[in-house]
């Protein structure tokens, strides 16, 4: 398998001519995929009053991440098993029975 992350092709901007923006100096924001913003939405449902701090919300964010993966594989995993190349609501809802324990996954599942 590959070692480490592919080179990626937007650093080299300034070597290469006729390629990117016509402005050079701006670099590419980091690729930060972050859920922060969607768990701030959901305290201020729930809570309305309460606030969040940077490391709680790293912490959240980590936990989601986590989440997300166990599901993704579990579910990549089902479709396999099954001769499948898409993991749909059907494989999703049943990884989130598999991974989560008990009372939890019931109350996902109803969820939808």
């Amino acid at each position: 398998g590959k070692s480490g992350k592919a080179p990626r092709k937007s650093r080299k901007t300034t070597s290469r001519k006729g390629t990117g923006s016509s402005n050079n100096k701006r670099r590419k924001k980091p690729n930060t995929n972050s859920y922060s913003s969607y768990i701030y939405k959901v305290l201020k449902q729930v809570h309305p009053d309460t606030g969040i701090s940077k490391k709680a919300m790293v912490t959240m964010d980590s936990f989601v991440h986590d989440i997300f993966d166990r599901i993704a594989t579990e579910g990549g995993r089902l479709a396999r098993y099954n001769n499948r190349h898409t993991i749909t609501s059907r494989e999703v809802q049943t990884a989130v029975r598999l991974v989560l324990p008990g009372e939890l996954a019931k109350h996902a599942v109803s969820e939808g």
